[in-house]
């Protein structure tokens, strides 16, 4: 079993669009968001409010488990097509299992 993380730079509807399609996909066990559980507490009046960071579309981390390297391949063709859809980056991250 592989373990496959992914980064989204992009909307949180872009990250939904992609979580759903690797629901879709057989061969996935689980996918899970694994960044920002928590909501962000930043005041409007911090040092830190209005900053590059805080503007623009945001990232978002998933955990892909996947049975096997064929279905780890499916993964990454099927996100990279719709990637270019969105117009959205994804990086990726793998731990073999």
């Amino acid at each position: 079993m592989a373990l496959l993380r992914l980064r989204i730079t992009g909307t949180e509807d872009d990250a939904r669009a992609i979580t759903d399609l690797l629901q879709s996909i057989e061969g996935i066990e689980h996918v899970e968001e694994t960044d920002d559980l928590m909501p962000h507490m930043d005041d409007d009046d911090s040092s830190s409010a209005g900053l590059s960071d805080d503007i623009g579309p945001g990232t978002h981390e998933l955990e892909v488990e996947v049975g096997n390297a064929l279905g780890a391949q499916r993964v990454r063709d099927a996100v990279q097509e719709l990637a270019l859809e969105l117009d959205v980056f994804v990086e990726y991250e793998q731990d073999e299992g």
